[in-house]
């Protein structure tokens, strides 16, 4: 029985190409997909094959000009770009509150459209991959999916380090620090987020959190590098080991292999905004024997890439990555479930959110190296790139991990799963 999908992904590429990679499996399936995605998407699923209806998170300005996808967070980053030089603990007020009050305001927003839209649509499954909780999504009466597409921290644990702190797993003499300011920066606009979702007709959040569980949860980690042991979640939670999309161009080489390594460099669609840093990276990289792809980003053109080095705006990542000997990124989700999937170490220079707990994940894992972001030396950042490019055991370790990863097939597996639950 052919089932109607919709799918709500937070606006950033992260979680919309997350959601197009299981959105294609079901629709190949023969199922009706509609994305209720942020209004800079316009056409860009459409030309994919899925339906739009999509969400406004902000009154549209009078002369607006048609957006970037996802320009709203560039925009965020480019203007918080100077707090990504404090630590963790700082940035809860100064950059992770600010997120959730835009968070906040987006959900209200778009409250009375996704009512109106799931009235029109009619799905038999709502799945939802964001952090923060749309109440017209819970409220409908219909089958609800939520997808963690971040560090699955998320769900937290008393036996796990805090989200977003980036704090080590066998060192908790800073978790209590860092709850507690958690607590005193968040805990009125998540009071009054709570009372607004129950007002709409929700069930109470749970303490401090700004989402629901769903019928069905299913978050994107792989084995390697979960947290289970330590906190274990319900049964209504499955891991998906990976989620890698398939509707990428191909990618050739647009140059000749040379003797030494390639090396991917990706600060993500948001990070690279940072101009001054990603120069900084390239310029460094620039003075080493080896070959790069580099994703330049919305501000490409004042990037200045070195002789021994591509990079465009736009790049197939899902493509690259299997070419390449090690990834250097800012440690999102989808780049570092990537890296994992495809068996390759990585240096990571987290800037915000989760990406700090990535980066902490893969180094005391060994599966890569962390650096200061922006107090990181020349020789730490060449020194990293030798050391793991000639680290056998690991790649080795690394290559295995990432086929037993694949063999997995998380995509299907999260079709297979909301496809059950629909069926139901």
């Amino acid at each position: 029985m052919a089932l109607t999908i919709l799918f709500m992904p937070e606006s950033a590429y992260g979680p919309t190409n997350n959601s197009i990679g299981i959105g294609d499996i079901l629709r190949r399936r023969g199922h009706r997909v509609v994305f209720a995605a942020e209004a800079s998407w316009k056409g860009k699923l459409e030309a994919l094959g899925f339906e739009e209806d999509l969400v406004d998170l902000a009154p549209p300005a009078d002369d607006a000009e048609e957006q970037d996808p996802g320009q709203f967070w560039k925009d965020f980053i480019r203007d918080t770009a100077p707090e990504y030089r404090k630590t963790t603990l700082a940035q809860l007020e100064t950059v992770i509150k600010p997120i959730w009050d835009s968070l906040i305001d987006g959900a209200k927003y778009c409250e009375p459209q996704l009512k109106a839209i799931i009235e029109r649509v009619n799905p038999d499954v709502i799945v939802e991959d964001n952090v923060i909780t749309f109440p017209a999504l819970l409220t409908s009466g219909k089958k609800f999916v939520r997808i963690v597409s971040c560090n699955p921290l998320e769900a937290r644990g008393a036996d796990i380090a805090p989200v977003f702190s980036g704090l080590p797993a066998d060192d908790r003499g800073e978790w209590d620090a860092f709850r507690a300011e958690y607590d005193r920066t968040h805990r009125e606009i998540w009071a009054a987020f709570n009372a607004w979702s129950v007002e709409q007709g929700t069930r109470p959040l749970p303490d401090l959190d700004f989402i629901h569980e769903g019928d069905l949860n299913l978050y994107v980690y792989p084995e390697a590098l979960d947290y289970t042991n330590a906190r274990p979640l319900g049964p209504a939670w499955h891991r998906l080991d990976s989620s890698v999309r398939e509707t990428e161009d191909a990618f050739e080489l647009p140059f000749q292999r040379g003797e030494g390594a390639l090396i991917y460099f990706s600060l993500g669609s948001l990070g690279s905004s940072d101009v001054e840093l990603m120069q900084r990276v390239v310029d460094v990289l620039g003075t080493t024997p080896h070959q790069y792809i580099v994703s330049k980003g919305p501000l490409h053109e004042e990037i200045k890439l070195a002789d021994n080095m591509y990079g465009a705006e736009f790049l197939p990542q899902t493509k690259i990555i299997p070419l390449c000997d090690l990834v250097i990124t800012h440690g999102g989700n989808n780049t570092t479930v990537e890296s994992m999937h495809f068996g390759k170490p990585m240096i990571v220079l987290p800037l915000f959110w989760d990406q700090y707990d990535n980066a902490q994940r893969v180094d005391e894992l060994g599966y890569g190296v962390r650096l200061s972001t922006y107090t990181f030396t020349d020789e730490e950042l060449k020194g990293a790139v030798e050391r793991l490019l000639g680290d056998a055991e690991l790649r080795a370790e690394l290559a295995a991990t990432g086929e037993e990863i694949r063999q997995r097939d998380g995509l299907r597996k999260a079709a297979d799963l909301i496809e059950q639950l629909g069926l139901k």
